[in-house]
């Protein structure tokens, strides 16, 4: 195929990590069933992580990031896919230690990709991405675990990002009652216009933390940061409450007791969306393409070339990013 135009995360001479846009050969991508010419990706914290350099996420450098790519299938070595084919990838090793969606192409094995469903465009599946995956899994782990939207209110943690925003959208379109908690409080008008009823902020949820049960509050939430601030969360849910947990931006480690799981019967519910079997992954993209169809998604989007990328990776990396960033390969 050529050459193709592709951000590249480098170490400087110094140990300090830069990004540049790089010309590339398709010869130097790695071995896989499937050869993508990629159309669309999206700007995750992870993604951040990896082009920062680090090595949690990312082990080999240079190296191109991008945990998402929605594209079209150049090459097939495999009858499951042929030439023509639109296919969403997401997750997996994508974007990590192998080269990802901030390439014009990526070559990776076939189990890793899922046809575009009929409902979704691929701008569309890269304006949710990982993100919206991600809520979507959550807001289906408190289903599973009885959360109605007749049992009170939803808690949305981190609001803004980009799970959280999704998360808001969904949960809103599903019939809850929806609680948006964040740290930029200006951007209350954007979650009231996803429906928002209370906006919270985050200072409320980190008070308390030295005390063993707060005061019930929620009958459920979505957690997308983590830290001392969710098992706060875990300690305000109501009786037989779920909290789906899947971020870490306030921490890895938090304080906890059991008090919470055997007084009030409560759930931690723990969310990935990057090793999940690629047949639970198509299903929840038909949900997200059918009945869970969001409308106005272009509300949340920021979309950037890759000429852009580095200032927007900058942001995300300071929290300075609202909603979704969508990454168009030209």
């Amino acid at each position: 195929m050529g050459k193709f135009m592709a951000l590249q995360a480098r170490e400087g001479v110094a140990g300090e990590f830069e990004q540049a846009i790089v010309e590339r050969d398709t010869g130097e991508l790695p071995a896989g069933e499937l050869l993508i010419r990629v159309r669309y990706s999206s700007l995750n914290y992870k993604d951040a992580l990896s082009a920062s350099g680090n090595r949690g996420v990312t082990k080999q450098f240079p190296h191109t990031p991008g945990i998402d790519a929605a594209g079209v299938v150049e090459q097939s070595s495999v009858a499951e896919f042929a030439a023509g084919d639109e296919v969403i990838i997401t997750g997996y090793d994508l974007g990590m230690n192998t080269a990802g969606g901030f390439g014009q192409y990526i070559r990776i094995p076939a189990a890793w990709a899922i046809k575009r469903p009929q409902g979704l465009s691929l701008r569309d599946a890269m304006v949710l991405g990982t993100a919206g995956l991600t809520a979507a899994l959550c807001v289906d782990k408190l289903e599973q675990a009885g959360v109605s939207p007749d049992a009170g209110p939803i808690l949305v943690t981190g609001a803004t990002g980009g799970v959280g925003s999704v998360a808001v959208a969904l949960l809103v379109k599903l019939g809850y009652q929806v609680a948006a908690s964040t740290g930029k409080v200006e951007q209350g008008a954007f979650l009231q216009e996803l429906g928002a009823e209370r906006i919270v902020p985050r200072g409320e949820l980190q008070e308390g933390g030295e005390r063993p049960m707060l005061k019930e509050q929620w009958a459920g939430a979505v957690d997308t940061v983590g830290g001392d601030i969710l098992f706060n969360v875990v300690k305000s849910l109501r009786y037989g409450g779920s909290v789906a947990c899947c971020g870490l931006t306030a921490g890895v480690p938090f304080k906890g007791n059991v008090l919470p799981f055997i007084l009030r019967g409560v759930n931690l519910l723990g969310v990935d969306s990057v090793e999940l079997p690629l047949v639970v992954k198509a299903s929840m993209w038909d949900k997200l393409s059918l009945q869970w169809r969001l409308e106005g998604l272009e509300r949340l989007v920021t979309e950037v070339g890759l000429a852009q990328l580095p200032e927007a990776i900058a942001k995300i990396l300071a929290g300075q990013l609202t909603g979704r960033v969508l990454v168009r390969l030209d």
